[in-house]
């Protein structure tokens, strides 16, 4: 049996186990005295803490993180009854105190694993039951819902906003990926403009924001980065981690055109080579290692790409 994940070290962006006891205890005094312990696997916009056995605390990190807070609050319960899986439950809203600047949230706690290849039951059920999720997202009313922007650190807006980073990042990696075939890619993506009418987006399905219970797809978590707009930026995960044939099943799935897709793998990209220009050249075990992650990414964007394009 594997050992168990120890925590993360408490106290990054000076937020720890106790200031989160003084906020709950200072605000929500029906709460106090629970215990308060950082989760196992924590995200970078936030800080999150088991409060008891039946809640989470969460509190930005940065003040770039602040909107999500009020976002989440006011739009996750509208969604979740038109969602097929389950979504944070929103309890509390708390406000800046106890020295912390930021409004922070009390949430529901959700049972699960988040998402690894090896605790997936049936890849292409994951596959199906993912792109339910994103159709169904897609179908909320989008009245009066955030639009892609600031707060959403441009998820649901044109790739455009990130052309300049990207191409600093094709000049930087030239000679370690094929930047003549990854400009091709992302100048299809520039060129397919997202002309239908917006929809929700989550703005990061990733792997460490999918929970799994005994294999099957069970929850979807942060909606930090969600708006409404282009739901391109929802289809990176194709490549992040789907292959072969359960690639192909949530492409299917999913639906989307085809400039949606080219869009999709715009966003992938432009975020690969982003993170390898930030490690190609750096000597640690951890920046090799994510830096072979993301060549793979680039690779399998720029097959799809000469594929399907």
């Amino acid at each position: 049996m594997a050992s168990p994940v120890p925590p993360p070290p408490d106290g990054r962006a000076g937020i720890d186990a106790p200031l989160v006891e003084r906020l709950i205890a200072a605000q929500f005094p029906r709460w106090r005295g629970l215990p308060v312990e950082p989760v196992p696997v924590d995200g970078w916009d936030n800080r999150t803490y088991r409060l008891g056995d039946t809640m989470t605390v969460r509190l930005p990190t940065a003040a770039g993180y602040v909107p999500a807070v009020d976002k989440e609050h006011r739009w996750l319960p509208r969604l979740a009854p038109d969602l097929p899986l389950a979504v944070p439950p929103v309890l509390a809203k708390g406000e800046p105190g106890e020295g912390y600047p930021h409004p922070w949230s009390v949430r529901g706690w959700l049972d699960g694993d988040t998402v690894t290849r090896e605790r997936i039951g049936d890849m292409g059920e994951f596959a199906v039951s993912l792109a339910a999720f994103v159709r169904a997202l897609q179908r909320c009313d989008p009245d009066g819902g955030p639009r892609a922007g600031v707060h959403s650190f441009y998820r649901g807006a044109p790739p455009a906003h990130y052309d300049e980073e990207t191409r600093r990042c094709l000049t930087a990696l030239d000679g370690h990926v094929d930047t003549g075939l990854a400009a091709k890619v992302w100048d299809a993506a520039l060129a397919a403009e997202f002309s239908g009418p917006p929809v929700w987006f989550h703005g990061d399905i990733a792997s460490g924001n999918l929970l799994l219970v005994d294999g099957k797809l069970s929850a979807v978590i942060d909606f930090g980065t969600s708006g409404v707009g282009d739901p391109a930026c929802d289809l990176v995960i194709a490549w992040t981690l789907f292959a072969g044939a359960d690639r192909e099943i949530f492409r299917r799935a999913v639906g989307q055109d085809d400039g949606t897709w080219a869009r999709a793998r715009g966003w992938a990209l432009w975020k690969a080579l982003l993170v390898l220009s930030e490690t190609v050249d750096q000597a640690s075990a951890t920046a090799s290692a994510t830096a072979a992650v993301n060549r793979h990414v680039i690779g399998e964007v720029l097959a799809d790409h000469a594929r399907y394009a």
